[in-house]
């Protein structure tokens, strides 16, 4: 059974299911998933997933949603999945790490700025759907410019910026759940001209690449015969 988020239910109007409500949250319940839309940023995203997990077993999760693609990086309307996440706005330009103050320390393992997914379920995803991993940049506030952009994935070494992966991320590795994300790259990072947008075509790979999975997943839950 997958926990399925998106910021917005713009990014999954593909989804068919059973309307529910859960605290702050709507969502819906279908064959082999719950949906939950979070809401924009990073907050929403740590906050939805963190309480649904406290009053529900999650097998496993999956962010799914639009992002911006940095130069050089995935295809305008491809979808990729992300193995790592930056948190680019925390502590100093360079990071938490100078300051000394992890954002999260599990046992003798420290993390401050970067956050893996969970690396098998990701690799998994990516071989059965045949899907590229890329590193993601989570900020509260988007590039505004392509400079911007520029700058942010030559510090980070990311390929694309979105508003949610890395708490997405960071609550997942807290709570011990296995999460994955999916992006589908919409527009060039701080292009704000949505005449160079390709919302259109990066919303169809979200919905081939999600419902795949769920078809997937429908089949492996079948008993044989």
């Amino acid at each position: 059974m997958w926990l399925l988020l998106s910021p917005t239910r713009l990014e999954a109007p593909f989804l068919e299911g059973e309307p529910f409500t859960f605290l702050a949250w709507k969502g819906l319940k279908g064959e082999g998933f719950v949906y939950l839309e979070t809401g924009i940023g990073k907050v929403n995203a740590a906050m939805a997933l963190a309480a649904y997990a406290a009053k529900n077993p999650v097998e496993k999760a999956l962010l799914f949603g639009l992002a911006g693609a940095y130069p050089g990086g995935p295809s305008l309307g491809e979808a990729v999945l992300v193995e790592e996440e930056v948190e680019a706005d925390l502590g100093l330009k360079e990071g938490l790490e100078p300051l000394g103050f992890p954002a999260l320390a599990l046992g003798n393992k420290r993390y401050f700025n970067r956050f893996p997914l969970d690396p098998g379920l990701t690799g998994e995803l990516a071989r059965g759907l045949g899907l590229k991993v890329a590193v993601g940049l989570t900020r509260d506030l988007v590039s505004e410019t392509p400079e911007e952009a520029l700058a942010l994935a030559r510090r980070w070494g990311a390929s694309l910026e979105n508003m949610e992966g890395a708490a997405f991320a960071r609550a997942c590795l807290a709570l011990g759940v296995r999460g994955a994300e999916l992006r589908a790259l919409s527009n060039p990072a701080g292009v704000r001209d949505k005449a160079h947008w390709r919302t259109k075509e990066a919303l169809s790979a979200l919905a081939r690449a999600v419902r795949r999975l769920l078809a997937e997943e429908g089949g492996a839950r079948r008993p044989p015969g």
